[in-house]
C-alpha cells in the first residue's frame, strides 16, 4: 500500500486525534471541549453498552442538543473511533532491565487489564489500522519491548499484533462466557456428558472425564481472577513460542 502523498488530507477523525484541525464543522459554537464529548460518550458506553452509544445519547448526557455535537465530531462512528482510542489510554511502564519475555509480558496484561475494564471496547469492530495516538503509543511500547532481540522490524510487528489479537479476544471471551447456555461453569461437565455421543465426539468426553471442565477451585466470586488466570496460561504458551523464534533468530536459521 502506497503512503499517501503529503497533498492527500488525513482522515477527519485522524486529524481531530492529533490535533491538527479544528472539532466539526457544522453546528453552533458552545461550551464544550472534543474531550468533553469523548468523556461523555465513555461514560454512556461504560454504563449502557456500546449498542446505547449515540450522537443523541451522549447529547442528553451532556445536557446539550444532538446538533451541537456536530461542532466536534462528524458522526457516530468518528465518535467511537475517538472515544475508543481515548477509553483505552497510554501503555504502562515497562520493567526497566527486563528481558523481552518480561517486558512483553507487563504489557500484554496491561492491555488485557485495560480491556477488562471497559467492556464496551471488546465490542467495537476492528476497522483500520492504529492511527490514534494512544493506540500507536501501545504499539510503540510493545515494540520497544522487543528492541533488543535479533527480530527483524516486520517480525515484531506481527509479534505484537498477534499478542493484541489474542488479548483483545480473551477479554471479550471472559465477558461473553455463559451468556447463553449456563451461568455456572460447574453445569458444563454434566450437560455434555448429557449431550455427546461417545462415539462422535470421543475426544470432547475424554476431556470432560479428564477434568478439563471442572471447575478451578478458584473464588467464585472474583470472576476476574480465574479469567486472569485463563489469559495468563494462553499468553505464556504464546511467549514460549516468540522464544522459539528469537531463538533461531539468533542462530541465523
Amino acid at each position: 500500500m502506497s503512503s499517501p502523498e503529503p497533498d492527500d488530507p488525513l482522515p477527519q477523525s485522524v486529524q481531530l486525534a492529533w490535533g491538527l484541525s479544528d472539532t466539526g464543522t457544522r453546528g453552533p459554537r458552545r461550551g464544550l471541549t472534543l474531550e468533553q464529548v469523548l468523556d461523555a460518550a465513555i461514560e454512556v458506553a461504560g454504563a449502557e453498552g456500546l449498542e446505547a452509544l449515540s450522537m443523541s445519547r451522549v447529547a442528553k448526557q451532556l445536557g446539550f442538543t444532538t446538533m451541537s455535537l456536530y461542532r466536534y465530531v462528524s458522526n457516530k462512528d468518528q465518535l467511537v473511533e475517538l472515544a475508543w482510542d481515548r477509553a483505552i489510554g497510554s501503555p504502562p511502564e515497562l520493567p526497566v532491565g527486563g528481558d523481552w519475555r518480561e517486558r512483553l509480558e507487563a504489557w500484554a496484561m496491561a492491555e488485557y487489564r485495560s480491556l477488562r475494564a471497559h467492556k464496551w471496547l471488546t465490542q467495537y469492530p476492528i476497522r483500520t489500522a492504529p492511527y490514534y495516538p494512544n493506540n500507536l503509543l501501545w504499539l510503540d511500547a510493545g515494540l520497544g519491548a522487543l528492541s533488543a532481540t535479533p527480530l527483524d522490524e516486520p517480525a515484531k510487528v506481527q509479534v505484537v499484533m498477534m499478542i493484541s489479537l489474542y488479548a483483545i479476544g480473551r477479554a471479550r471471551f471472559s465477558w461473553e462466557l455463559g451468556t447463553d447456555v449456563a451461568d455456572d461453569p460447574s453445569d458444563t461437565p454434566a450437560m455434555l456428558r448429557r449431550i455427546l455421543d461417545p462415539e462422535k465426539y470421543p475426544s470432547v468426553l475424554a476431556a470432560v472425564e479428564g477434568g478439563a471442565f471442572d471447575p478451578d477451585g478458584s473464588d467464585a466470586d472474583d470472576e476476574a481472577v480465574w479469567h486472569e488466570q485463563d489469559f495468563r496460561f494462553g499468553l505464556e504458551r504464546l511467549l514460549d513460542g516468540i522464544d522459539v523464534l528469537i531463538r533461531r533468530a539468533e542462530d541465523g536459521s
